[in-house]
């Protein structure tokens, strides 16, 4: 369990590092979180992660990652 918030907490210094109102792409959000698209795909079906797809692919917002790592 601890070595699991130990990644968690590096996932979020390196998030908090980045621009909150920055837009980064599914393959970012898949790296920084340590997930497969697959899972992020899921989570942005059942409403649990925010994604903007008005460019035609999925870009998420850093702060709204961060917050669907926090619940």
């Amino acid at each position: 369990m601890q070595v699991i918030l130990n990644k968690l907490n590096e996932i979020l210094s390196h998030i908090k590092d980045k621009d909150s109102s920055k837009y980064i792409d599914i393959n970012e959000v898949s790296e920084l979180c340590s997930v497969s698209r697959a899972t992020i795909y899921r989570n942005v079906k059942k409403n649990q992660l925010k994604a903007s797809d008005t460019t035609g692919k999925l870009l998420f917002k850093v702060e709204e990652v961060e917050r669907w790592l926090n619940n």
